[in-house]
């Protein structure tokens, strides 16, 4: 006779599991899908819309001799909550032409650096698209090898070969081009060439890329019916390559704009591109507040064109489906 009666409505170990492994299966099945494509979303949230609320609320408060060097948006003061924003500082660049003056020339460094990238690097993208498969690879190293260097390097290295008594001076005083040497270090072309020579990778690799995929039998038909070379290019490769193109303009674009390294050091005094005053305003004037209003404004400028890209992406996904 027991005094206590064994109970039996635990499940067995395994069947436990079983059940474990087949709900967990279901919910990766139903949402497995949903997590991944959430985690980028994520790592944009941390890296990109946290700086930039921060930033944001920066723009509205006001200098202050302190660490940091602006006041609080929200306090609590006699037993009240206290909200100040102050849209000065946005003012302030209406006010001020240095600011109106930095942004045109930022875009337009940006817009000309990369029209001279898409003349280069097109006709660079198809040279290498084109080439034996042996040589293929050694000519794509050597487009990204210099990205392999630091960027600061190779810009002072362009400094050596701009500078008055640098190698393109000697090579043309040597040539009998020119008879004095050329002053190009510290002027805007430098700083046309530094861009240039610094972001011409991420025109051809985007390119190249769209190349590769190009279907050439359109170009063959193209031809066919009579068309010249000149005419297919603009009509059938040019169209074909079009994602190739903007996506290649928009990777040289962008980074361009708020651009500081090259024009503080292959530039001069006529250099003034918005990296430059936001690099003043933060280190030199210590004024946060109207630096990220600076920000804030080149930020407003740069979302535009990607809006434009993703709706181009969109168009281009819905016509392929």
């Amino acid at each position: 006779m027991t005094l206590f009666p064994e109970h039996h409505t635990a499940e067995p170990p395994g069947k436990a599991r079983l059940w474990l492994r087949v709900l967990m299966a279901r919910w990766r099945q139903k949402h497995g899908r949903k997590l991944v494509i959430a985690l980028p979303y994520v790592w944009l949230l941390l890296l990109f819309m946290l700086p930039f609320l921060i930033v944001f609320k920066i723009s509205f408060a006001e200098m202050a001799r302190a660490i940091p060097p602006y006041t609080d948006l929200v306090s609590w003061m006699d037993d009240k909550l206290d909200i100040s924003l102050n849209l000065g500082n946005y003012l302030h660049l209406l006010d001020d032409p240095l600011y109106f003056d930095a942004y045109m020339q930022s875009l337009q460094v940006a817009a000309v650096s990369t029209l001279c990238c898409l003349l280069i690097g097109y006709p660079l993208a198809w040279a290498v698209a084109h080439s034996k498969p042996s040589t293929r690879n050694i000519l794509l190293l050597l487009v990204i090898l210099p990205s392999w260097t630091s960027f600061l390097i190779r810009v002072y290295a362009w400094m050596g070969i701009l500078k008055n008594n640098g190698i393109l001076n000697n090579f043309l005083l040597w040539l009998g081009v020119i008879d004095e040497p050329l002053i190009i270090l510290h002027t805007n072309l430098a700083v046309y060439i530094g861009v240039v020579y610094s972001y011409l990778p991420f025109m051809v690799l985007p390119i190249y890329t769209a190349l590769t995929r190009l279907d050439y039998s359109l170009v063959e038909a193209s031809l066919d019916l009579g068309a010249r070379p000149l005419r297919t290019f603009f009509s059938v490769i040019v169209p074909l390559t079009k994602g190739g193109i903007i996506a290649g303009s928009m990777l040289v674009f962008i980074p361009a704009v708020g651009e500081y390294v090259i024009p503080e050091l292959l530039g001069g005094p006529d250099s003034i591109m918005i990296g430059r005053i936001l690099w003043q305003e933060f280190f030199n004037n210590r004024d946060w507040p109207v630096a990220s209003a600076v920000a804030i404004v080149m930020l407003l400028l740069l979302i535009m064109p990607i809006i434009w890209f993703h709706k181009h992406q969109s168009k281009t996904a819905e016509g392929e489906a």
